[in-house]
């Protein structure tokens, strides 16, 4: 089982979409952890999601996490979730791992990491610095494409 967490700890934190079936009861898992979370719980998720980022060795030039921060965002998204997969959830978990197996984790956790994106990216202040990226785009000439 704690592979199948780290799994879904990997998938949370890429949050892309991926071309995977999921059956009935992962998708049930996903509305109840979804539901199940309160917004500081989505912020320590893109906390978590962010500071494993950083360790990229892309980013280690612009941005600095320290060994505490991995530490205790690490504490807080796995206390949140076994409170999810063991309490708020118990039931959905349950069934999914007994009927659709354990990638049932993964699932669940992916949709979960982009539902707390979503909410990162339509935070006003990231929409504003995403939006400097306008004016290196050339309308003119992405225009031309359809032509």
């Amino acid at each position: 089982m704690s592979r199948s967490i780290s799994l879904a700890a990997a998938a949370l934190l890429a949050s892309v979409s991926t071309a995977s079936w999921a059956g009935p009861f992962a998708d049930d898992l996903s509305k109840c952890m979804i539901t199940a979370t309160t917004p500081a719980d989505r912020a320590a998720l893109v906390r978590w999601m962010f500071t494993a980022g950083a360790a990229h060795p892309d980013l280690a030039s612009i941005v600095k996490v320290t060994a505490e921060q991995v530490e205790a965002s690490n504490k807080a998204v796995g206390e949140l979730t076994m409170k999810l997969v063991t309490e708020a959830c118990r039931e959905q978990a349950k069934k999914a791992i007994q009927l659709e197996g354990p990638n049932t984790f993964q699932t669940a956790f992916q949709a979960l990491g982009q539902v707390a994106g979503t909410e990162l990216y339509s935070n006003p202040g990231v929409t504003a610095a995403m939006s400097g990226l306008q004016k290196y785009i050339d309308p003119v000439n992405l225009q031309e494409l359809a032509k």
